[in-house]
């Protein structure tokens, strides 16, 4: 974990796909710092100093020299992932930075059919499992977005986060590429973007995202090339709640911009470890590629949006009369089953557990 900008760093290595071209097997008898330096030959080699790139990509310069490659992608597209590949193939960066979080790493490692599966089935595990890393309001917010995933993924059969699998597969066939989170953990964003709604608002929200049912097609993707399908769903959805919009993808801007110039800076190059500037491809939603360029020459302090106000009294209040309701089904259970069994049911950790929430915080 980088603890400078609270993004991962996570060495890759080479794709088990034996069709595409891969690291090369050096000859024996090398010193580390022979071999180091002849991968280094061979990146630059295959460098281009003048590629031709996507129309959606970007190229943003750094105060050092260095250079971003910025691919604005819809999450749902296949020539997104086209465009990850050519970009990532043409220029060999030194980092390739994605808009994912440590919470949601694991959809690079998840074969499709896996993450088809994962995003159509939302049972009470995940409704749980949100809950418990979230908190109660923003938790089930959480299941909501869910269910707008996994929505567009039955209209197109087609899991979410290609495009970032697939940078992760070809920093993999990269010498010396590295490959950061750089998104605001998602915990974060989620409370801070409850918090920023009425109660009114909330129930709002949440009522347009339960009966959201519009049809999708994958040409519909497509046009949605110059703004990203899931972040334009929720915009019309969020339009009347600003606040709402700039905790969701205004403040994100900020922290992606943020983790994307922490990348773009000189490298050591081998043998003697000279700073030479970096060449970084960063992997984003198209929504959020007009904001990283608004911020890219701004003096950014992100401790701002990444504070979280501590629970109120009334989402104290809230949960406590949900949990209250549950323990008072379970008590009329207990009492319907009998003494012995409600004894017996009283002493599983699960219902301990929910007990011991029910007492108050500490002032």
């Amino acid at each position: 974990m980088d603890q400078d900008n609270n993004s991962e760093d996570e060495s890759v290595g080479p794709s088990e796909d034996p069709s595409e071209e891969e690291l090369p097997c050096l000859p024996p008898g090398l010193s580390d710092g022979e071999a180091m330096e002849l991968l280094w030959q061979l990146r630059s080699q295959r460098r281009q100093t003048s590629p031709e790139l996507p129309e959606t990509v970007t190229c943003l310069t750094a105060p050092d020299g260095s250079l971003l490659y910025l691919v604005g992608t819809a999450h749902f597209s296949d020539s997104s992932k086209k465009d990850v590949a050519t970009t990532i193939r043409a220029v060999q960066p030194d980092v390739v930075v994605v808009e994912l979080c440590q919470y949601r790493v694991s959809m690079l490692k998840m074969d499709e059919n896996t993450l088809l599966r994962e995003a159509k089935d939302i049972n009470l595990d995940k409704v749980q499992q949100a809950i418990k890393q979230n908190g109660l309001m923003s938790g089930l917010m959480q299941i909501l977005l869910l269910k707008v995933s996994a929505h567009i993924t039955e209209q197109l059969g087609m899991a979410p986060g290609g495009e970032f699998r697939e940078a992760f597969k070809e920093a993999g066939r990269v010498p010396f590429c590295k490959f950061h989170l750089g998104d605001r953990p998602i915990p974060v964003t989620f409370k801070r973007a409850i918090a920023a709604l009425s109660l009114w608002q909330k129930a709002r929200l949440a009522w347009g995202l339960c009966f959201l049912s519009d049809p999708i097609s994958k040409e519909d993707v497509e046009k949605c090339k110059q703004k990203d399908l899931l972040e334009q769903t929720m915009s019309e959805m969020i339009g009347e709640f600003p606040a709402l919009h700039q905790t969701i993808v205004a403040e994100r801007d900020i922290y992606l911009t943020h983790t994307l110039r922490q990348a773009t800076r000189c490298v050591e190059a081998p043998p003697n470890a000279q700073k030479v500037p970096a060449v970084v491809v960063g992997v984003v939603g198209m929504g959020h590629v007009p904001g990283i360029e608004r911020n890219w020459e701004k003096q950014l302090n992100i401790s701002e949006i990444m504070s979280v106000a501590p629970p109120s009294r009334f989402g104290w209040v809230l949960r406590t009369v949900i949990k209250g309701v549950m323990v008072g089904m379970l008590g009329y259970a207990c009492y319907r089953a009998g003494g012995s069994l409600g004894r017996v049911l009283l002493s599983l950790p699960t219902v301990q557990s929910l007990l011991e929430t029910l007492r108050p915080p500490s002032a």
